[in-house]
């Protein structure tokens, strides 16, 4: 398998503002061009209590993360089992991500409740940024425009999808086979992907 479009960003009933459930997910991303989906609920990772990560027998691949909540932005987080300690700053937490050799992901960075506090970015802390959001407001997407001049970012796309219709309204396309989450972690890692709007068929 080549290239890979994964939605990188989708949260389940496990957020108290989600209605979708895993079996949903799982049964209809397939059908939306994807070929993986991330799960990426509000500071948990309760989907690992019910369902083994990888490869499902459909054929689509699930990898398991959290979006995290911090004074200076959101963040989606892939890599630390362990759970994370709550109320961290930007600075704690992705400092805990990176010493367990996880990655982080500024999460809508430009959504006018709690963006992205641009130190986070300029001092190096957080490099890789979701540059469309399924559901922001085109002008909250744009506003990735003014640090793609200023820094060297990795950019990457989610739907943020918290019912049905809105998954895979945005996805990353990923330039290698991403199987585990060693994999995700890696090609984030070194910018082996591309965000994009509406991978639907």
């Amino acid at each position: 398998m080549g290239a890979m479009r994964i939605d990188l960003h989708v949260h389940t009933d496990a957020s108290q503002c989600s209605c979708l459930s895993l079996d949903d997910i799982i049964t209809h991303a397939a059908g939306l061009g994807l070929d993986g989906v991330c799960i990426t609920d509000h500071h948990c990772m309760d989907a690992l209590n019910h369902i083994s990560p990888g490869l499902q027998p459909n054929g689509m691949r699930l990898f398991v993360g959290q979006e995290y909540h911090c004074d200076q932005g959101d963040f989606l987080i892939f890599g630390p089992k362990a759970p994370l300690t709550p109320d961290l700053g930007a600075q704690q937490l992705l400092a805990c991500v990176e010493q367990s050799g996880g990655v982080a992901i500024a999460a809508h960075p430009f959504r006018e409740e709690r963006p992205t506090a641009e130190f986070v970015i300029r001092e190096g802390m957080c490099r890789i940024v979701e540059s469309i959001n399924g559901r922001n407001h085109a002008y909250e997407n744009q506003g990735v425009d003014q640090w793609r001049k200023k820094y060297d970012l990795i950019e990457c796309a989610g739907s943020d999808a918290h019912r049905l219709e809105e998954l895979g309204k945005a996805c990353t396309r990923f330039s290698i086979p991403v199987h585990t989450s060693d994999d995700l972690i890696y090609a984030l890692k070194n910018g082996l992907c591309d965000p994009c709007y509406n991978c639907r068929p």
